[in-house]
């Protein structure tokens, strides 16, 4: 079963507690490559490698199927830096 945008969104949101999630399906519609936005206060204090780990724990069984998956972790202030 293809994975939706919705549905990678609404996963991510619950499990990290985001305050924003960006998902953007780049694969045509088949559900294998997604490109994701996360901004989250779980991201406190850990350095790229330690929030890609997590986000990819968090998505484990669904990236068995996703052939790509690329990511921004940020935190809340990160964030609000990019929007100025």
């Amino acid at each position: 079963m293809p994975y939706t945008e919705d549905y990678i969104k609404n996963k991510l949101t619950t499990e990290l507690n985001a305050s924003h999630v960006e998902v953007t399906d780049e694969s045509d519609g088949c559900g294998a490559k997604f490109s994701v936005v996360i901004v989250s206060d779980q991201f406190q204090g850990k350095p790229l490698l330690q929030r890609h780990r997590l986000v990819n724990s968090v998505l484990e069984e669904e990236l068995k199927t996703i052939h790509a998956f690329s990511q921004k972790t940020l935190t809340p202030e990160q964030w609000e830096k990019q929007q100025t």
